[in-house]
């Protein structure tokens, strides 16, 4: 009998892969982002930098995108707000809402972290090649949104 160790090793499962995917991904962006002046910065920011506009986003948006609870949204954009990354402002849409806008740091952030992921997607492009990495791409995108809205369709979040 082949332990779950040795299962995870040789055959892991959608969850396993997307977890070491996804750690792995991190690892090098947060890292590299430390290099380059933002070493205040922890994985857990990027539920909300991720999601972050320019323009501005809501709270609620966020917690959506992202697909975290909202009191978890909330407690990232205070500590990100005590860090500096962003601020709210009214929305001039919605006079009772409130956007998550960055700031100047924030935007260099944002600048600073799509130069990272563009250089770790071309790389793994190059070495699958181009129409193959897209491929993968675009298959892996169908699996997320059709587990999203598989949860979605039970009522959880």
């Amino acid at each position: 009998m082949t332990t779950r160790a040795e299962r995870n090793a040789t055959d892991p499962d959608l969850g396993v892969l997307a977890g070491r995917l996804l750690f792995a991904v991190q690892r090098e962006l947060f890292s590299t982002l430390a290099e380059r002046g933002f070493d205040d910065l922890k994985p857990r920011h990027g539920a909300v930098l991720a999601y972050l506009d320019p323009d501005g986003v809501r709270a609620t948006d966020l917690a959506q995108l992202s697909g975290q609870h909202k009191q978890n949204i909330g407690i990232l954009i205070d500590e990100l707000e005590v860090l500096g990354y962003l601020e709210r402002r009214p929305d001039r849409s919605d006079r009772r809402a409130k956007l998550v806008c960055p700031t100047e740091r924030g935007l260099a952030q944002m600048r600073t972290a799509d130069e990272i992921m563009a250089a770790i997607q071309r790389r793994h492009a190059e070495r699958l090649g181009k129409d193959e990495y897209e491929r993968f791409k675009h298959r892996l995108i169908e699996i997320t949104e059709h587990q999203r809205a598989h949860l979605g369709s039970r009522g959880a979040h």
